[in-house]
């Protein structure tokens, strides 16, 4: 019988010889891996009314439920797919526009008012 390949599946036969076999040991390693990724656990965590209200509204804007959203950032940021923005650049006046009309003044914080003695 003749099949036709999609171009992926091309791709897979042409590349086919570099593809090498890993030893019991490697493969036991990724299957653990792999495992681990699966498992999950409930955690606790404390947010400020704030933040959690900022996350609900990004979520909602992504068609996700919130603790999703809340562990693809942990996910990213701790395999380093997500980094700090440098102050230059999260301070330019195109992203405070956009925080501004994201987070409206409801939700800023009001600076702090210096104490009497």
């Amino acid at each position: 019988m003749n099949y036709r390949l999609t171009p992926e599946e091309r791709e897979i036969e042409e590349q086919a010889d570099a593809f090498v076999s890993v030893t019991g040991e490697e493969r036991r390693d990724v299957e653990s891996i792999i495992e681990g990724a699966r498992k999950s656990r409930p955690v606790n965590l404390r947010m400020s009314e704030y933040d959690l209200e900022l996350v609900k509204r990004r979520a909602e804007t992504e068609g996700l439920p919130y603790q999703t959203l809340i562990r693809r950032i942990v996910r990213q940021y701790v395999t380093d797919q997500i980094t700090r923005i440098p102050a230059e650049v999260r301070d330019t006046p195109a992203i405070q526009h956009q925080k501004n009309r994201v987070f409206p003044s409801r939700f800023r914080k009001s600076p702090r008012q210096p104490q009497s003695s």
